[in-house]
């Protein structure tokens, strides 16, 4: 009898660790509703978010990341790594255990080792390299950076370590390597590709050793991936992950209350507050690191003249501007970066709304009569700029009052970035969002001679004085000695009136009830690996 009672026993609790076990290993399906198509997959030859959030965020890993939470870099492919007494060389040690992904168009032989690391730095850096040439796009941030010149050597001291050698000390050099266009990419599966002659699929058939694996991409449709089962942080809880490319803000919010997304990107401030009234749905959010502003490409005269580009300044009512677009929902930016970043230098006067001012100043260009100008924007709204067509109005009627001419061109996303970059804009709708908290990442990116080659500086503005500042700034670990550095460059930046700075927002996020785990980020990146949904 007692036999028989510890059996049935014993098989009851078997039952029950099987349900159990059922219960857990059931994934729940994420749909994610996006505002825009990835530009591609090769996140190393484009820099925008939505780019960023696709590929770098979901398939791929990088050395280290930045903990936002804890305001510093951590492990992630690298498990450790040290710094010579003169912070010119870096030694990583990377991680055991770590898989590429097996997908129907790649199966690896073997883990993760430096081989990959090499590759994937060795492409963007040397021009002599196999791989240099087949970057249509290039290699913006990399080439902003001036990577090129840091980076005196990369080696492989052992299979499991890598060796960074600078030509000088990089104060933002560790936290660069947690930027998406620094993922690490499969030397195997390039190699493959570039043997048969098929280099561009590294771009639409994406490898990496992220939390999740490529499926296929419909452009303005859907991207769709499912669990890594091999990711060395655990697989991820839901499965499959479906980003729904839904280009407007209001039909994300109609398919979030309908159930149909899970998780709503680049809310309008409107829908912020709707969804907060809503017992379905909840909102996540935070202060963003970044800025919403209108490029003045500084190579298109009469634009070339600072005259006419402080007059735009001075033109622009932004407190409407960011009644009428942001709701209130966004703080005024005066400059390139947030007032709560370190070296922000807040006694810059700005360009206070002064239509008289405005007028002499484009009278003493030359330019009484006013001129013809275009303003760029992108057809659908997104974080740095929830109303695309009414922000462009409130621009080309405040210019008007000064008798600037500006033709609303309204382009889309993927096109205008890639038109954007070549310099083809006269006023540009725009955006930057930085990626650890130094201001470097809006700097350097932004406003060095560098950048005017790689495109991400849509100012077009190339100055000694300014790029000698930005550059010194990053080749001391003295942060007092790079504030002062900063707020000069800072001064120049405002002096000549090369943006139009609009607005630091929030950065916001709706989330049916049921969805757990989920963590607005400051800078814009997504991380769904830690996500899981209950109901």
């Amino acid at each position: 009898m007692r036999v028989a009672a510890l059996s049935l026993l014993f098989n009851s609790l078997f039952a029950a660790g099987a349900l159990f076990a059922t219960a857990v290993a059931q994934a729940a399906p994420l749909s994610v509703c996006s505002e825009a198509s990835p530009e591609g997959f090769d996140v190393v030859q484009y820099n925008s978010l939505t780019t960023t959030n696709a590929t770098a965020d979901v398939l791929m890993n990088r050395l280290v990341e930045f903990d936002a939470a804890q305001g510093k870099v951590v492990p992630s492919l690298a498990a450790s790594w040290t710094v010579s007494a003169d912070g010119l060389v870096y030694d990583f040690t990377l991680r055991d255990d770590v898989k590429f992904h097996s997908t129907a168009y790649f199966k690896p032989s073997r883990e993760l080792n430096a081989d990959d690391v090499l590759f994937s730095f060795q492409r963007m850096l040397y021009p002599a390299h196999a791989w240099h040439k087949t970057a249509p796009g290039g290699y913006p941030h990399a080439q902003s950076l001036q990577l090129g010149s840091l980076i005196k050597a990369i080696e492989a001291p052992t299979p499991n370590t890598v060796r960074f050698t600078l030509s000088h000390p990089d104060a933002t050099f560790l936290a660069t390597l947690s930027m998406g266009f620094a993922s690490i990419y499969s030397a195997e599966y390039a190699d493959k590709l570039l043997k048969a002659g098929t280099p561009e699929k590294l771009n639409s058939q994406p490898i990496g050793t992220g939390p999740f694996v490529f499926q296929r991409f419909q452009k303005d449709a859907v991207v769709r991936y499912r669990a890594n089962p091999d990711y060395f942080a655990g697989k991820p809880a839901v499965d499959p992950l479906i980003f729904a490319i839904t280009t407007d803000a209001n039909v994300r919010l109609q398919k979030l209350k309908r159930g149909e997304c899970q998780v709503a990107l680049s809310p309008k401030p409107l829908d912020i507050a709707e969804a907060g009234k809503d017992g379905t749905l909840k909102v996540a959010s935070t202060p963003a690191f970044m800025t919403a502003f209108v490029a003045i490409n500084s190579q298109h005269p009469p634009l070339d003249k600072p005259e006419v580009r402080q007059a735009i300044n001075l033109a622009f009512d932004k407190q409407a501007y960011l009644k009428a677009v942001f709701e209130d929902s966004a703080v005024a930016a005066n400059g390139p970066y947030p007032p709560n970043t370190w070296s922000y230098a807040k006694d810059l006067p700005g360009y206070p709304l002064d239509l008289k001012k405005a007028k002499a100043l484009l009278t003493k260009a030359g330019l009484g009569e006013g001129f013809s100008t275009t303003i760029w924007t992108r057809p659908s709204g997104s974080l740095l700029n929830p109303n695309p067509s009414l922000g462009a109005q409130m621009l080309q009627a405040d210019l008007a009052k000064i008798g600037i001419k500006a033709e609303i061109r309204v382009i889309e996303w993927g096109e205008l970035i890639r038109r954007a970059k070549a310099g083809e804009h006269d006023l540009l709708f725009m955006g930057w969002a930085g990626d650890n908290g130094d201001p470097d990442n809006f700097l350097s990116p932004q406003f060095s001679c560098a950048a005017v080659e790689s495109g991400t500086n849509f100012a077009r503005f190339c100055d000694n004085r300014l790029d000698q500042l930005i550059s010194a700034g990053r080749t001391t670990n003295d942060q007092s000695v790079r504030s002062r550095l900063y707020q000069q460059a800072q001064t120049l930046i405002q002096q000549q009136a090369l943006w139009v700075p609009l607005a630091h927002p929030t950065a916001a996020t709706l989330l049916r009830q049921g969805v757990e785990g989920y963590q607005v980020s400051p800078f814009g990146r997504l991380d769904f690996s830690k996500v899981s949904v209950t109901k």
